[in-house]
Protein backbone atom coordinates (compact mmCIF):
# COMPACT_ATOMS: atom_id res chain seq x y z
CA UNK A 1 0.00 0.00 0.00
CA UNK A 2 2.75 2.56 -0.13
CA UNK A 3 3.01 2.75 -3.64
CA UNK A 4 -0.54 4.10 -3.14
CA UNK A 5 0.30 6.03 -0.58
CA UNK A 6 3.34 8.01 -2.45
CA UNK A 7 1.62 8.21 -5.97
CA UNK A 8 -1.70 9.56 -3.94
CA UNK A 9 0.53 12.36 -2.36
CA UNK A 10 2.08 13.04 -5.81
CA UNK A 11 -1.46 14.06 -7.02
CA UNK A 12 -2.57 15.92 -4.13
CA UNK A 13 0.54 18.12 -3.66
CA UNK A 14 0.40 18.47 -7.40
CA UNK A 15 -3.54 19.40 -7.38
CA UNK A 16 -3.02 21.61 -4.39
CA UNK A 17 -0.70 24.24 -6.52
CA UNK A 18 -3.90 25.31 -7.25
CA UNK A 19 -6.81 24.57 -4.89
CA UNK A 20 -5.17 25.70 -1.79
CA UNK A 21 -6.40 25.17 2.19
CA UNK A 22 -8.69 21.91 0.65
CA UNK A 23 -6.59 18.99 1.66
CA UNK A 24 -9.52 16.58 2.84
CA UNK A 25 -11.64 17.79 -0.27
CA UNK A 26 -9.12 16.91 -2.93
CA UNK A 27 -8.21 13.41 -0.79
CA UNK A 28 -11.57 12.86 -1.37
CA UNK A 29 -12.13 13.55 -4.86
CA UNK A 30 -9.02 11.31 -5.29
CA UNK A 31 -10.91 8.38 -3.12
CA UNK A 32 -13.81 8.72 -5.65
CA UNK A 33 -11.12 8.39 -8.83
CA UNK A 34 -9.45 5.32 -6.76
CA UNK A 35 -12.75 3.46 -6.67
CA UNK A 36 -13.95 4.11 -10.10
CA UNK A 37 -16.50 6.52 -9.04
CA UNK A 38 -18.21 9.60 -9.45
CA UNK A 39 -18.25 12.77 -7.61
CA UNK A 40 -21.14 15.11 -7.26
CA UNK A 41 -19.97 19.00 -5.74
CA UNK A 42 -22.03 20.90 -4.34
CA UNK A 43 -21.25 24.63 -4.00
CA UNK A 44 -21.77 28.55 -4.84
CA UNK A 45 -20.12 29.75 -7.60
CA UNK A 46 -16.00 30.51 -7.37
CA UNK A 47 -15.02 27.88 -5.27
CA UNK A 48 -13.03 25.77 -7.35
CA UNK A 49 -15.00 23.04 -8.43
CA UNK A 50 -13.93 23.68 -11.98
CA UNK A 51 -10.35 23.91 -11.64
CA UNK A 52 -10.53 20.80 -9.46
CA UNK A 53 -11.39 18.67 -11.77
CA UNK A 54 -9.03 20.43 -14.48
CA UNK A 55 -6.71 20.09 -12.20
CA UNK A 56 -6.80 16.24 -11.49
CA UNK A 57 -7.59 15.62 -15.50
CA UNK A 58 -4.10 17.40 -16.05
CA UNK A 59 -2.25 15.49 -13.02
CA UNK A 60 -3.26 11.87 -14.00
CA UNK A 61 -2.63 12.74 -17.78
CA UNK A 62 -6.16 12.18 -18.59
CA UNK A 63 -8.48 13.33 -21.43
CA UNK A 64 -10.94 15.99 -20.16
CA UNK A 65 -14.48 17.44 -21.76
CA UNK A 66 -16.73 19.83 -19.91
CA UNK A 67 -19.61 20.12 -20.67
CA UNK A 68 -22.19 23.04 -19.50
CA UNK A 69 -25.97 21.91 -18.59
CA UNK A 70 -28.63 24.17 -19.86
CA UNK A 71 -32.32 23.73 -20.21
CA UNK A 72 -32.14 23.26 -24.39
CA UNK A 73 -29.49 20.78 -23.89
CA UNK A 74 -30.27 17.37 -25.04
CA UNK A 75 -29.28 13.88 -24.69
CA UNK A 76 -27.48 13.42 -27.88
CA UNK A 77 -25.68 16.72 -27.03
CA UNK A 78 -23.96 14.37 -24.21
CA UNK A 79 -23.45 11.16 -25.82
CA UNK A 80 -22.95 11.77 -29.52
CA UNK A 81 -25.23 10.74 -32.28
CA UNK A 82 -24.92 8.66 -35.42
CA UNK A 83 -25.20 10.90 -38.77
CA UNK A 84 -25.66 10.43 -42.52
CA UNK A 85 -22.24 10.16 -44.24
CA UNK A 86 -23.80 11.09 -48.08
CA UNK A 87 -20.20 9.94 -49.30
CA UNK A 88 -20.23 6.33 -48.11
CA UNK A 89 -24.12 6.00 -47.53
CA UNK A 90 -23.98 4.99 -44.18
CA UNK A 91 -24.12 6.18 -40.32
CA UNK A 92 -21.27 7.30 -38.45
CA UNK A 93 -21.33 7.91 -35.14
CA UNK A 94 -20.03 11.71 -33.69
CA UNK A 95 -19.16 10.87 -30.20
CA UNK A 96 -20.08 13.36 -27.68
CA UNK A 97 -18.36 14.83 -24.87
CA UNK A 98 -19.45 12.39 -22.43
CA UNK A 99 -16.45 10.39 -24.01
CA UNK A 100 -13.79 11.34 -21.99
CA UNK A 101 -11.41 10.28 -19.44
CA UNK A 102 -12.47 13.03 -17.02
CA UNK A 103 -16.04 14.52 -17.30
CA UNK A 104 -17.26 17.77 -15.55
CA UNK A 105 -20.83 18.14 -15.49
CA UNK A 106 -21.13 21.94 -15.05
CA UNK A 107 -24.34 22.73 -12.92
CA UNK A 108 -26.11 19.57 -14.10
CA UNK A 109 -29.44 20.55 -12.21
CA UNK A 110 -30.36 23.10 -14.88
CA UNK A 111 -30.48 20.26 -17.31
CA UNK A 112 -33.72 19.13 -17.94
CA UNK A 113 -34.71 15.12 -16.44
CA UNK A 114 -34.57 13.63 -19.89
CA UNK A 115 -30.81 15.40 -20.59
CA UNK A 116 -30.04 14.40 -17.19
CA UNK A 117 -31.58 10.32 -17.60
CA UNK A 118 -28.63 10.01 -20.61
CA UNK A 119 -26.13 10.08 -18.08
CA UNK A 120 -27.54 7.26 -16.00
CA UNK A 121 -26.04 4.62 -18.06
CA UNK A 122 -23.25 6.08 -18.87
CA UNK A 123 -22.22 6.58 -15.25
CA UNK A 124 -23.34 3.06 -13.70
CA UNK A 125 -22.91 0.77 -16.86
CA UNK A 126 -20.08 2.34 -18.44
CA UNK A 127 -21.23 2.64 -21.93
CA UNK A 128 -24.12 4.45 -23.99
CA UNK A 129 -26.53 3.37 -26.08
CA UNK A 130 -27.14 5.54 -29.68
CA UNK A 131 -29.29 4.19 -32.20
CA UNK A 132 -29.34 0.95 -30.57
CA UNK A 133 -25.42 0.50 -30.82
CA UNK A 134 -23.55 0.31 -27.39
CA UNK A 135 -20.40 2.36 -26.98
CA UNK A 136 -18.19 1.61 -24.16
CA UNK A 137 -17.08 4.46 -22.00
CA UNK A 138 -12.81 4.96 -21.84
CA UNK A 139 -10.94 3.84 -19.22
CA UNK A 140 -10.70 5.34 -16.50
CA UNK A 141 -13.92 6.91 -16.31
CA UNK A 142 -14.90 10.12 -14.13
CA UNK A 143 -18.06 12.12 -14.02
CA UNK A 144 -17.21 14.64 -11.66
CA UNK A 145 -21.11 16.90 -11.37
CA UNK A 146 -21.76 20.51 -9.89
CA UNK A 147 -24.53 22.63 -9.00
CA UNK A 148 -25.23 25.33 -6.79
CA UNK A 149 -27.25 24.73 -3.38
CA UNK A 150 -28.43 28.38 -3.15
CA UNK A 151 -30.15 29.32 -6.98
CA UNK A 152 -32.73 26.97 -7.74
CA UNK A 153 -34.43 29.45 -10.20
CA UNK A 154 -35.05 27.41 -13.45
CA UNK A 155 -32.62 24.15 -12.27
CA UNK A 156 -34.48 20.58 -11.99
CA UNK A 157 -33.56 18.74 -8.94
CA UNK A 158 -31.53 15.59 -9.67
CA UNK A 159 -33.64 12.50 -9.29
CA UNK A 160 -32.60 9.91 -6.55
CA UNK A 161 -31.61 7.23 -9.02
CA UNK A 162 -29.39 9.71 -10.36
CA UNK A 163 -28.12 11.04 -6.80
CA UNK A 164 -27.79 7.26 -6.13
CA UNK A 165 -24.89 7.54 -9.41
CA UNK A 166 -22.63 9.26 -7.18
CA UNK A 167 -20.12 7.73 -5.34
CA UNK A 168 -19.55 10.57 -2.99
CA UNK A 169 -20.91 14.09 -2.71
CA UNK A 170 -18.15 17.20 -1.22
CA UNK A 171 -18.35 20.60 -0.48
CA UNK A 172 -15.59 23.05 -0.91
CA UNK A 173 -16.61 25.75 0.86
CA UNK A 174 -14.44 29.46 0.67
CA UNK A 175 -10.78 29.86 2.10
CA UNK A 176 -9.88 31.07 4.84
CA UNK A 177 -8.38 34.94 4.78
CA UNK A 178 -4.63 33.75 4.97
CA UNK A 179 -5.68 31.44 2.13
CA UNK A 180 -7.56 33.63 0.10
CA UNK A 181 -4.23 35.81 0.27
CA UNK A 182 -2.10 33.27 -1.46
CA UNK A 183 -4.31 32.58 -3.51
CA UNK A 184 -4.06 36.11 -4.88
CA UNK A 185 -0.65 36.16 -4.83
CA UNK A 186 -0.18 32.96 -7.27
CA UNK A 187 -2.62 34.41 -9.42
CA UNK A 188 -1.00 37.70 -9.89
CA UNK A 189 0.43 36.91 -13.01
CA UNK A 190 -1.07 34.24 -14.44
CA UNK A 191 -3.31 31.17 -13.08
CA UNK A 192 -1.40 28.44 -11.91
CA UNK A 193 -3.52 25.76 -13.46
CA UNK A 194 -1.12 26.28 -16.32
CA UNK A 195 1.93 24.98 -15.08
CA UNK A 196 1.21 21.95 -13.45
CA UNK A 197 1.46 18.93 -15.36
CA UNK A 198 1.15 15.47 -15.36
CA UNK A 199 2.40 13.34 -12.36
CA UNK A 200 0.91 9.77 -12.36
CA UNK A 201 0.24 7.92 -15.78
CA UNK A 202 -3.34 6.56 -16.92
CA UNK A 203 -1.18 2.79 -16.68
CA UNK A 204 -0.34 3.67 -13.49
CA UNK A 205 -3.90 5.02 -12.19
CA UNK A 206 -5.32 1.67 -13.32
CA UNK A 207 -2.64 -0.38 -11.84
CA UNK A 208 -3.80 1.68 -8.30
CA UNK A 209 -7.51 1.40 -8.93
CA UNK A 210 -6.81 -2.29 -8.94
CA UNK A 211 -4.92 -2.46 -5.71
CA UNK A 212 -7.20 -0.52 -3.84
CA UNK A 213 -9.77 -3.17 -4.24
CA UNK A 214 -7.29 -6.05 -2.43
CA UNK A 215 -7.46 -3.55 1.04
CA UNK A 216 -8.70 -5.85 3.96
CA UNK A 217 -11.88 -5.07 5.31
CA UNK A 218 -12.80 -7.40 8.33
CA UNK A 219 -16.01 -8.54 8.82
CA UNK A 220 -16.42 -6.67 11.95
CA UNK A 221 -16.05 -3.36 9.60
CA UNK A 222 -18.32 -4.75 6.93
CA UNK A 223 -20.79 -5.43 9.61
CA UNK A 224 -20.05 -2.14 11.03
CA UNK A 225 -21.21 -0.33 7.83
CA UNK A 226 -24.14 -2.54 7.56
CA UNK A 227 -25.83 -1.45 10.60
CA UNK A 228 -24.90 1.79 9.84
CA UNK A 229 -26.65 2.07 6.48
CA UNK A 230 -29.57 -0.27 7.53
CA UNK A 231 -30.08 2.28 10.27
CA UNK A 232 -31.12 5.46 7.84
CA UNK A 233 -33.81 3.32 6.89
CA UNK A 234 -34.99 3.39 10.06
CA UNK A 235 -34.23 6.59 11.58
CA UNK A 236 -37.45 8.42 12.67
CA UNK A 237 -36.61 11.44 10.21
CA UNK A 238 -35.82 9.98 7.07
CA UNK A 239 -38.14 8.78 4.33
CA UNK A 240 -35.87 7.19 1.96
CA UNK A 241 -32.83 5.67 3.43
CA UNK A 242 -29.67 4.80 1.58
CA UNK A 243 -29.38 1.65 -0.85
CA UNK A 244 -27.54 -1.24 -0.95
CA UNK A 245 -25.25 0.79 -3.49
CA UNK A 246 -23.99 2.89 -0.18
CA UNK A 247 -23.23 0.71 1.70
CA UNK A 248 -20.86 -0.93 -1.56
CA UNK A 249 -20.15 2.88 -1.51
CA UNK A 250 -19.19 3.29 1.97
CA UNK A 251 -16.83 0.05 1.74
CA UNK A 252 -15.08 0.94 -1.26
CA UNK A 253 -14.21 4.14 -0.34
CA UNK A 254 -13.09 2.74 3.11
CA UNK A 255 -10.42 0.19 1.05
CA UNK A 256 -9.18 3.67 -0.66
CA UNK A 257 -8.89 6.00 2.33
CA UNK A 258 -6.60 3.44 3.95
CA UNK A 259 -4.58 2.75 1.48
CA UNK A 260 -4.16 6.16 0.93
CA UNK A 261 -3.40 6.53 4.17
CA UNK A 262 -0.94 4.04 3.67
CA UNK A 263 -2.66 1.09 5.43
CA UNK A 264 -3.28 -2.67 3.57
CA UNK A 265 -6.59 -2.90 5.97
CA UNK A 266 -9.97 -0.52 6.67
CA UNK A 267 -10.55 0.38 10.17
CA UNK A 268 -13.75 1.79 11.66
CA UNK A 269 -12.38 5.10 12.08
CA UNK A 270 -12.26 5.04 7.67
CA UNK A 271 -16.01 4.49 7.78
CA UNK A 272 -17.05 6.89 10.37
CA UNK A 273 -14.47 10.04 8.19
CA UNK A 274 -16.65 8.96 4.83
CA UNK A 275 -20.08 8.21 5.66
CA UNK A 276 -21.73 11.67 5.56
CA UNK A 277 -20.08 11.95 2.01
CA UNK A 278 -20.64 9.07 0.93
CA UNK A 279 -24.49 8.85 2.60
CA UNK A 280 -25.98 12.13 2.66
CA UNK A 281 -27.25 12.44 -0.66
CA UNK A 282 -28.69 9.10 -0.59
CA UNK A 283 -31.20 10.10 2.14
CA UNK A 284 -34.50 11.46 1.72
CA UNK A 285 -35.65 13.78 4.98
CA UNK A 286 -39.39 13.99 5.66
CA UNK A 287 -41.26 17.00 5.46
CA UNK A 288 -42.51 17.39 8.93
CA UNK A 289 -38.59 17.15 9.64
CA UNK A 290 -37.36 19.27 7.33
CA UNK A 291 -39.69 22.09 9.02
CA UNK A 292 -37.42 21.92 11.74
CA UNK A 293 -34.12 21.93 10.00
CA UNK A 294 -33.05 18.55 10.02
CA UNK A 295 -31.20 17.97 7.46
CA UNK A 296 -29.32 13.93 5.85
CA UNK A 297 -26.05 15.42 7.06
CA UNK A 298 -27.15 16.02 10.63
CA UNK A 299 -28.84 12.45 10.51
CA UNK A 300 -25.62 10.90 9.30
CA UNK A 301 -23.67 12.16 12.36
CA UNK A 302 -26.40 11.22 15.01
CA UNK A 303 -26.06 7.58 13.41
CA UNK A 304 -22.29 7.79 14.08
CA UNK A 305 -22.45 8.78 17.89
CA UNK A 306 -25.63 6.05 18.37
CA UNK A 307 -24.78 3.11 16.20
CA UNK A 308 -22.23 0.82 18.11
CA UNK A 309 -19.02 -0.74 16.71
CA UNK A 310 -19.21 -3.86 18.12
CA UNK A 311 -16.31 -6.26 18.83
CA UNK A 312 -14.93 -8.32 16.31
CA UNK A 313 -16.94 -12.12 14.94
CA UNK A 314 -14.80 -14.94 14.86
CA UNK A 315 -15.21 -16.51 11.01
CA UNK A 316 -15.27 -19.30 9.63
CA UNK A 317 -13.67 -19.01 6.50
CA UNK A 318 -10.40 -21.71 5.62
CA UNK A 319 -7.18 -19.31 7.03
CA UNK A 320 -9.25 -16.04 7.72
CA UNK A 321 -8.38 -14.67 10.68
CA UNK A 322 -10.63 -14.99 13.46
CA UNK A 323 -10.42 -11.35 14.80
CA UNK A 324 -9.83 -7.82 13.09
CA UNK A 325 -6.57 -7.96 15.86
CA UNK A 326 -5.10 -11.20 14.29
CA UNK A 327 -5.96 -9.77 10.90
CA UNK A 328 -4.04 -6.94 11.31
CA UNK A 329 -0.84 -8.92 12.84
CA UNK A 330 -1.31 -11.32 10.43
CA UNK A 331 -1.31 -8.48 7.86
CA UNK A 332 1.45 -6.70 9.36
CA UNK A 333 3.80 -10.28 9.21
CA UNK A 334 3.62 -10.43 5.55
CA UNK A 335 4.57 -7.20 5.13
CA UNK A 336 7.46 -7.62 7.53
CA UNK A 337 8.17 -11.15 5.69
CA UNK A 338 8.43 -9.41 2.15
Amino acid sequence: MTKIQESGDRVVANVERVIVGKHSEVRLALVGLLCRGHLLIEDVPGTGKTVLAKAIARSLGCSFRRIQFTPDLLPSDVTGLSIFNQKTHEFEFRPGPIMAQIVLADEINRATPKTQSALLECMEERQATVDGVTHPMPEPFLVIATQNPIEYEGTFALPEAQLDRFMLRLRLGYPQPLEEIVILDEQKRGHPLDEIGEVCTIEELRLLQAAVREVYVDSSVSDYIVRLVNATRSHPDVYLGASPRGSIALYRAGQALAALLGRDYVIPDDVKALAEPALAHRLIIKTAASVHDVHPGQVIRELLDTVPIEPPRPTTAPGAPRDIGAGLSSIRDRGAAS
